[in-house]
């Protein structure tokens, strides 16, 4: 079985609504061809990804080639763990991403994700992001996480520091001609393990641990 050879696909992150698993072939196409359909409304532009210029084909492919590099770059020096979040259904709802460099000795990892537009507004980005830092802290021993915000993002801006993130620095990035300043948020172990969250649960972390921190 595929999971036998690349033992992150035993990895199962499951929270009170959601699911949270690296997709097969067949949910890869569908979580592609939600990211197609939009993941922000039109006119806004909350990502450094561009997932509003080109055709609904680009965006697809965005998905695609960035699934496909995640595990053919991998390495317990630099990983991304990018998973797809189901419904209780199966239905795909859209990605979370974890990852991190030199994670054995900094032990510090980055989250993002992107929902496809019909699921925004529903809680499912706090309680997908619940499941990925229960992983981080919990399970590889993480001290902190941290992620990367458009100070003009508030829904993303609001997750973050209702789970706890503070204030860490800004972050200038270019897109063409553009500056664009992102406000860095840093969670560290301790205030995570000072708040309460709802339950998340994690499965298959044994069996995939090394691939982490490339410990035997």
């Amino acid at each position: 079985m595929l999971a036998d050879l690349w033992p992150t696909f035993q990895l199962r992150i499951s929270t009170p609504r959601l699911q949270l698993r690296l997709p097969d072939e067949g949910e890869l196409a569908a979580l592609a061809d939600l990211a197609g359909r939009g993941v922000h409304e039109p006119g806004q532009r909350p990502f450094l990804t561009p997932w509003t210029d080109g055709h609904p084909e680009d965006r697809v492919r965005i998905v695609l080639r960035s699934h496909w590099a995640d595990l053919a770059e991998w390495s317990a020096e630099r990983w991304s763990l990018g998973l797809g979040v189901f419904a209780e259904s199966g239905a795909p709802l859209g990605m979370v991403t974890v990852r991190a460099r030199d994670f054995a000795v900094v032990r510090e990892v980055a989250t993002s994700s992107w929902l496809g537009l019909p699921h925004h507004r529903k809680g499912f980005g706090t309680e997908a992001r619940i499941g990925l830092l229960t992983l981080a802290f919990d399970h590889l021993g993480a001290e902190a996480a941290v992620t990367e915000v458009f100070q003009d993002n508030h829904a993303s801006q609001g997750v973050s520091r209702k789970l706890g993130y503070e204030p860490d620095g800004i972050s200038r990035d270019a897109r063409g001609a553009e500056v664009l300043v992102s406000d860095r948020l840093r969670l560290t172990r301790s205030r995570w393990e000072s708040l309460a969250h709802p339950r998340a649960v994690v499965d298959g972390i044994a069996g995939c641990r090394h691939m982490f921190d490339g410990t035997v």
